[in-house]
């Protein structure tokens, strides 16, 4: 399609969304590859990478309905797989090497809004492993669950699950879930930890960790960017800072973490109503690693993005210093090379 079509065609996916919506920028980068649609509505996607062959990578994505479930692309953007129905699906994350009858296994675990619960496929087969889910929020008035992020810890290879949900108390509106085999071929999680504050203005739906660095970031929607400490064996709840708070239209959405280094690279975050991304330093400014300043804003072709992902991993020759996805409305994803991703940071950059 070309780049003209393309722009005018999500142009009319914004007005059908309502005139509150941002058009696409004429400015705005294209993807590479947009999805095959799914049969409701797309929400957060997430990276599995393959251990010896990137190429054959994939991508794991939610569609969010009653009876939606999570979606398999390959990276042409081609639905190969889909999990067992699931009751509301929201966010989904990916992480590698939880220890399972002896063995390492990459696992995808996603919210499941309507029965409360967090569900856990093994990877790269979409095969559940939790023996029908695990209750989360266990004796709150409000559960709903929602946002999603996995931590693993360096210096064990502990996997945790970090938890938001669509209300809950500030304070304690993040749980903190300590994953591990349960016998059987099933994963049993703990509540480990209670932490994360909460404007009270939406909900926190996008959650990201940042393995190597040691944070979970948290998009409070109309507020900010929160930021933590992920290891729980900090004993440490401080909100190490909050960002972005006056550089976006409206709802703070989808966090993705780019990786340039073991300890630098970008943080990424859905502008969603503008249908753009903001970048921040991974890093910090210089000298205060907690302190966030906008580097730069990168217009895109999603229309009222939700959730993200990104890698820094060669995925072939159209993705060659990997890849950012972002869902978008017209029930897809966007796959973008990096390198036009990188170009608008590059320009921008002061």
């Amino acid at each position: 399609m070309k780049k003209s079509a393309l722009f005018s065609l999500l142009y009319l996916l914004t007005l059908s969304c309502g005139d509150k919506l941002a058009p696409v920028r004429e400015d705005a980068i294209s993807p590479t590859v947009v999805t095959q649609p799914t049969p409701h509505d797309t929400d957060d996607p997430a990276i599995w990478i393959h251990p010896e062959d990137a190429t054959k990578s994939v991508v794991i994505g939610t569609d969010k309905d009653s009876d939606g479930g999570l979606f398999m692309y390959d990276l042409n953007g081609k639905i190969i797989k889909k999990s067992i129905p699931l009751q509301r699906p929201n966010n989904v994350d990916i992480a590698y090497g939880l220890l399972l009858d002896g063995k390492k296994v990459a696992i995808a675990v996603t919210t499941e809004r309507e029965t409360n619960k967090i569900r856990i496929f093994s990877l790269p087969d979409l095969v559940a492993i939790d023996g029908g889910g695990i209750d989360v929020f266990v004796g709150e008035v409000e559960r709903d669950p929602m946002g999603i992020s996995l931590y693993t810890r360096p210096t064990d290879g502990v996997i945790f699950a970090i938890v938001g949900r669509k209300f809950g108390p500030s304070g304690t509106y993040l749980w903190q879930y300590q994953l591990s085999d349960a016998g059987s071929g099933t994963v049993g999680a703990n509540v480990v930890r209670k932490f994360g504050n909460f404007s009270g203005k939406k909900e926190i739906e996008a959650l990201a960790v940042d393995n190597e660095l040691g944070y979970v970031y948290c998009s409070d929607e109309q507020f900010g960017v929160r930021k933590y400490y992920a290891d729980p064996a900090k004993n440490d709840n401080t909100e190490l800072a909050v960002f972005g708070q006056n550089d976006f239209k409206s709802d703070h959405e989808g966090i993705a973490i780019y990786k340039k280094t073991a300890t630098t690279g970008y943080i990424l975050v859905s502008n969603q109503q503008a249908n753009t991304f903001v970048v921040y330093a991974r890093e910090g400014d210089s000298g205060t690693p907690n302190q966030h300043t906008m580097l730069a804003e990168v217009p895109t072709s999603t229309v009222e993005c939700d959730g993200a992902d990104a890698t820094h991993v060669a995925l072939g020759s159209q993705f060659p210093n990997g890849m950012f996805v972002a869902m978008s409305n017209g029930m897809t994803f966007h796959f973008y090379d990096w390198n036009t991703v990188q170009k608008v940071i590059d320009s921008q950059k002061k």
